[in-house]
């Protein structure tokens, strides 16, 4: 699947801009939170935008199958809540994900009127791919680092995710 289009769910990406990279001013802490904002919001572009393949699947479309692949079958109206799109983008996106085999549709059983998403086979091998390919690109930058880089990065991804994931849950109401 490497350098695969997935027919209709192409997601073209324009290049990142130079220079565009924020840094964390040495400023109290209050001062420092938008700072900080620029910095992540700058971290977030550059990891979708360099660490995801061109024409890979939409991010909607990758995020979709990875809720799904983590929290099980759930109501197409629920994903569109999730991802925050209207429920007729969502029901497009579904027939894609499901014309492309990676997500199959049913009936909810306690509702007959709702439809119940799930990630198929294809659909978890496809993200294992995407998980691989990022990680393997991930290597090959981390591989240009020197050895007392490598150790700070890791000391700083060390206590940089437990306090963004915790960010990131908090905000989602987990």
């Amino acid at each position: 699947m490497p350098g695969s289009c997935i027919s209709s769910l192409c997601n073209f990406r324009s290049p990142v801009r130079r220079n565009s990279v924020s840094t964390v001013p040495n400023a109290d802490p209050g001062e420092g939170s938008p700072a900080v904002a620029a910095v992540l919001d700058d971290l977030a572009v550059l990891a979708v935008r360099r660490l995801s393949a061109q024409g890979d699947l939409s991010l909607t479309a990758a995020a979709t199958l990875s809720y799904l692949d983590r929290n099980g079958p759930e109501r197409l109206s629920v994903l569109a809540s999730r991802q925050a799109v209207t429920q007729p983008s969502m029901t497009q996106l579904v027939r894609r994900l499901e014309r492309e085999g990676l997500v199959d549709r049913s009936a909810d059983d306690l509702d007959g009127r709702a439809v119940r998403v799930a990630v198929t086979d294809a659909g978890r091998a496809l993200l294992a791919e995407r998980r691989r390919l990022r990680r393997e690109r991930l290597t090959e930058l981390l591989g240009t680092l020197s050895p007392g880089e490598l150790r700070d990065l890791t000391r700083i991804a060390g206590e940089f995710l437990p306090l963004l994931r915790r960010l990131l849950q908090s905000e989602a109401g987990e």
